[in-house]
């Protein structure tokens, strides 16, 4: 049986397929940030992430594609795509953060190993991590798209890769939280609300712990004999201004009854980001035509 979420998609729920090629060129500074110590390492630390994590989510939804109707199992279809494109720029960036010296397996093994014990869970327990941690970087990408200091002072390359990744989260933001009402039909409320409420924070116990040890890697790997940054690290992202503080907004509706993250209207800042993208990189043929 097909079913429909029934939930708040946008009129026109295609998502277009950027086939950009971008991080390619070589980093020559590991703080590629402006020389900013503790941004360029958030970023890569993040980074290191997204390629297992990609591949989670797009594993995660594509499990119930089947039981979906046509207009929610084409957007399934169209995010698959987005999400592959993305791992496929993040690993050529993760090179590239190599190249400067650091070395990244511990941090890809890292993923590996958290996200192992949910693969050996449920299907719809999969699911639910993945629409927690799609919330996550959806606020996140609101973030980086609202504050162009996050990666101002980096390359144009590596401005784009991230702008660009921002703009394709909020676009598909709500993808895996429509899954999830789909094939959750039948349940009450009250079992839905405690289920993504758990969901939650099992995601940003994950999420927190593997980016703050990725990070600790990587500003040891530094300077062994310098002490880490770990204050100024702090004020980045709880300061005034800073990422977790300007993210904690976004992030606390998810905890309200009847949330769905189309209820974050951010059409506008999206629209505005598909307009600065590399032309003469950008294919934005929609999927199916």
């Amino acid at each position: 049986m097909r079913v429909s979420a029934n939930s708040m998609l946008p009129a026109s729920s295609a998502l277009p397929a950027r086939d950009l090629s971008l991080a390619r060129t070589p980093i020559t500074a590991r703080w590629y940030v402006g020389g900013d110590r503790v941004a360029s390492v958030f970023l890569s630390a993040l980074s290191a992430t997204f390629p297992l994590g990609e591949k989670f989510f797009i594993d995660s939804v594509r499990r119930f594609r089947a039981e979906l109707d046509a207009d929610l199992g084409a957007t399934v279809d169209a995010f698959v795509v987005q999400e592959a494109l993305h791992t496929r720029e993040h690993l050529a960036f993760n090179k590239l953060v190599a190249a400067t010296g650091y070395e990244t397996v511990k941090m890809t093994e890292r993923t590996r190993a958290v996200l192992a014990p949910f693969r050996a869970m449920s299907p719809l327990r999969q699911l639910g991590l993945t629409m927690a941690l799609e919330h996550l970087t959806a606020v996140f990408a609101h973030d980086v798209l609202t504050h162009e200091e996050r990666v101002g002072a980096a390359s144009a390359e590596i401005r784009a890769l991230w702008r660009w990744h921002a703009l394709e989260e909020i676009e598909h933001k709500a993808v895996a939280f429509d899954v999830f009402l789909a094939v959750t039909r039948d349940w009450k409320r009250r079992h839905r609300y405690a289920f993504r409420i758990r969901a939650m924070l099992e995601a940003t116990r994950v999420l927190l712990a593997v980016v703050a040890k990725n990070m600790g890697d990587l500003f040891a790997q530094d300077d062994p004999q310098r002490r880490l940054p770990w204050r100024r690290a702090s004020r980045y992202f709880l300061g005034r201004g800073g990422v977790l503080t300007c993210m904690a907004p976004g992030y606390m509706r998810w905890y309200r009854p009847g949330f769905h993250p189309n209820q974050i209207d951010d059409s506008e800042l999206a629209r505005r980001a598909s307009l600065e993208l590399p032309a003469a990189t950008a294919r934005a043929a929609r999927l199916g035509e």
